[in-house]
């Protein structure tokens, strides 16, 4: 075989073992290893195997992984985002459906502090259902909210997904954090409004909250989660007045989350251990999918297959809104079998010549890779977010009817997603004024 057929039977080979439920990053290593050593020889596979690694994890970028996987762990554990949905509550309690948009609030609130979108289902599904379900709130509706919600912490910086686009395609994570704030801000809106409408066309499916709040509840609840906009601000305020570096930012992040935690004595030393052996094997986790990633992308480059695709993909048009759409379908497809990172790591060695082709602005192209790995986790028949809230509430809510109420907001992340194709100022504008 030439060195064009090895990639595309590589390529087959990953997803059909994929497809076989075996982990990405392990597949990943062990077809971009036997695919250099069938394309070259077994030296050449050693080294990639030897060197590969070493390169990737003294990249200075990757250390800010950890450090923001400390920051939510420490953030979580501590306390420290538990009146989120509390102080959302009685600030929102005269919309309608406010529960639901309440939950949408505080998932975004938490996402923020996590950048895990499965971190903040799973907390939120515990907080917010159950309240929901006892006002009379529908099963459906409930759910939807708090697994679309969830995908919320991919978008809002600081976002794993947004570090490690950064990383492989060289592109400025500062100015990525900075791109995900409003397309983060108006996915919750549009959740909001979409909720508001049809608790307003249909009271049964979220009934009004008559309750009313006692003389002082909504400054103790204020006061309970004053910690949580004061760390997100000391972050994304360092990153966008150019004080401090991503990674500095997520250093700073995770000491002002043990500072503000010990502050407040919810900070014990079994906490401390729990987030950091979390960090670490949510880092170890990242870590082995990345370089597998890294290698494939060796491995990629040297059978030429992406520039083949991408010369075939700029010959069907050069129009980067019909790219885009025809990336949109494969992403959305794959998303529904495809965890979040693999996915957009298996993807990016094939895309990245067809994107430098078509002159795309690479950092308006993370944010919609991103929104559209968002869709991938409320998709049938494998939306992880859904099988999450599943799991936490104990199969109280059938798989079904969680998604059933998800459908709706998925159709809200599509009109999100046109409005920021349509619009890429709602993208670029926060970046541009960072650059300035």
């Amino acid at each position: 075989m030439d060195r064009l057929e090895i990639g595309f039977t590589g390529l087959a080979a990953v997803l059909a073992l994929i497809a076989l439920r075996v982990p990405i990053g392990l597949v990943l290593v062990i077809v971009s290893f036997c695919g250099i050593w069938a394309a070259t020889n077994l030296t050449a596979a050693w080294g990639l195997v030897r060197a590969v690694p070493f390169q990737f994890i003294a990249n200075w970028s990757f250390s800010a992984v950890p450090m923001f996987l400390l920051m939510g762990f420490v953030a979580s554990n501590a306390g420290l985002t538990n009146g989120l949905f509390k102080a959302m509550r009685i600030l929102l309690r005269k919309l309608p459906g406010g529960l639901a948009c309440s939950t949408v609030g505080a998932s975004a609130l938490f996402a923020a502090a996590s950048g895990s979108s499965v971190a903040t289902a799973a907390a939120m599904s515990r907080i917010a259902v159950p309240e929901m379900v006892r006002a009379g709130y529908d099963k459906a509706l409930a759910t939807g909210s708090v697994a679309a919600s969830g995908t919320l912490g991919s978008l809002i910086p600081p976002s794993i997904l947004m570090i490690l686009f950064g990383i492989f395609t060289q592109t400025s994570i500062g100015a990525l954090f900075m791109a995900g704030f409003i397309p983060g801000v108006l996915s919750a809106l549009v959740y909001m409004a979409m909720i508001v409408i049809r608790a307003k066309l249909n009271p049964k499916l979220a009934p009004p909250m008559t309750e009313t709040p006692a003389p002082g509840e909504l400054s103790a609840a204020l006061r309970e989660v004053w910690p949580l906009p004061l760390l997100i601000l000391g972050v994304l305020g360092g990153i966008m007045t150019g004080i401090m570096t991503p990674t500095e930012a997520g250093a700073v992040g995770a000491g002002l989350a043990v500072v503000i935690a010990l502050a407040r004595g919810s900070l014990t030393f079994a906490i401390m251990r729990t987030a950091l052996r979390e960090a670490a094997s949510g880092t170890s986790i990242v870590f082995v999918i990345a370089m597998g990633a890294s290698m494939f992308t060796s491995f990629m480059g040297l059978t030429g297959l992406p520039r083949v695709i991408a010369d075939t993909m700029l010959g069907v048009s050069t129009n980067p809104l019909i790219l885009i759409l025809m990336i949109a379908v494969v992403y959305i497809l794959m998303g529904m079998f495809i965890d979040s990172i693999g996915l957009m790591l298996l993807t990016l060695p094939v895309l990245i010549p067809l994107l430098g082709g078509a002159d795309v602005n690479m950092i308006w192209f993370g944010i919609i890779i991103i929104k559209l790995l968002e869709i991938g986790l409320i998709t049938p028949p494998v939306g992880l977010n859904v099988y999450v809230i599943n799991s936490a509430l104990k199969g109280a809510v059938p798989l079904t009817t969680v998604f059933r109420g998800a459908l709706w907001f998925l159709a809200m992340d599509v009109v999100t997603l046109a409005l920021l194709v349509a619009f890429p100022a709602l993208v670029l504008w926060l970046p541009g004024l960072m650059a300035n």
